[in-house]
């Protein structure tokens, strides 16, 4: 018994032995508690998870269910060491490593919160896939470095770094950065603004100046759109939020004024006639609503009709079709009743 005791009493490294074996015992109760929790209480929690209306606690605890058995065999290992008496060199050295993995892993489960809620944004706005590649990353890339540049300087900081004159010299970095790529941030900053006001989507026919058709891809810097004639129209995202756009999408239906002349021999009675066959017209046809049709003018070389209507209908193609039927219908009428479109004409007359 004495010669256990003795034994016991041993020191190595300012730690008798008996000293060695409680820092043992207590790094393997606690690495056991971890393992309970890893493979006990987690799965339940997982199965409660599962249960909820929310996804945001099946997230946290796939975050948690992904870190290594290393994190928990360090954990214990330095929760024991707290029990040894160790030379601050060493203590230095565990601390800071300790620092470091707990800011690493904070770190990355924040990283993975920012993604999942910009996964959820997307997913809730309609976007899906389409946004993932552009604006979507952009702003998660963005979030991300922020938030690791922050876990960096939080490491620096509790290793006993002046962080400030890094900071500073970061900071008039940044600005000449800036300055430097102006245009650059413009353009990233206005897709930005395209992501969250959502002025046009992929898909949608827009107008922007001289430039028509169906935008292809919002990017980072640029946003694609294939014109009528089916070149690639390529326009800087400043542009696109500095100027006014035309969105055909967002139209319910159109309003359409056209007009046609008719000749100057027309009777006063067929002239009376011509809003009522041109009101028949429209009874015939589902899509268009007509809202008047007046006689306009005595014009140069023809007496001239306007008539405005509405189309129940978006599509330029449904809007071209339908004005074909009415183009057509008026003329087939007009022939009936001997009523002759004008056409431009000068008439001299010479006296002697």
């Amino acid at each position: 018994m004495d010669f256990l005791q003795n034994y016991l009493d041993k020191e190595f490294l300012s730690n008798s032995v008996q000293e060695y074996l409680v820092a043992f015992g207590v790094f393997i109760l606690f690495f056991i508690i971890f393992k309970v929790f890893e493979k006990g209480i987690l799965k339940r929690i997982k199965k409660w998870a599962t249960k909820t209306k929310t996804d945001i606690d099946d997230e946290i605890v796939k975050i948690v269910e992904k870190m290594p058995h290393f994190f928990y065999l360090y954990i214990s290992f330095y929760i024991a060491l707290r029990s040894l008496t160790v030379n601050p060199t060493g203590d230095k050295v565990a601390t800071a490593f300790l620092i470091v993995l707990l800011v690493y892993w904070a770190t990355k489960v924040a990283s993975s919160l920012i993604e999942y809620g910009f996964h959820k944004a997307a997913a809730k706005r309609g976007d899906g896939a389409k946004e993932k590649t552009s604006t979507y990353f952009a702003l998660s890339l963005v979030a991300k470095i922020i938030l690791w540049s922050t876990g960096l300087l939080l490491v620096l900081s509790n290793l006993g770094i002046n962080i400030s004159a890094l900071v500073a010299s970061l900071g008039i970095g940044g600005i000449a950065i800036a300055l430097a790529i102006q245009n650059i941030l413009g353009d990233i900053f206005s897709s930005f603004s395209i992501y969250f006001d959502k002025p046009f989507e992929v898909g949608d026919f827009i107008i922007v100046g001289d430039h028509m058709g169906t935008v292809k891809k919002i990017g980072l810097k640029t946003t694609r759109i294939v014109a009528l004639q089916g070149e690639e129209v390529i326009i800087s995202n400043a542009e696109l939020t500095s100027t006014r756009i035309r969105n055909f999408k967002k139209m319910k239906k159109r309003r359409i004024a056209f007009g046609f002349g008719v000749i100057y021999g027309t009777t006063a009675k067929q002239l009376k006639k011509i809003p009522k066959i041109t009101k028949d017209i429209f009874s015939k046809i589902k899509l268009a609503d007509l809202d008047r049709v007046h006689f306009k003018e005595f014009a140069d070389s023809s007496l001239n009709f306007e008539v405005v209507y509405y189309l129940n209908s978006a599509e330029y193609n449904k809007y071209m079709d339908v004005q074909q039927k009415i183009n057509l219908a008026i003329k087939e009428e007009f022939e009936k009743e001997a009523i002759e479109m004008a056409f431009p004409t000068q008439t001299v007359y010479v006296y002697q």
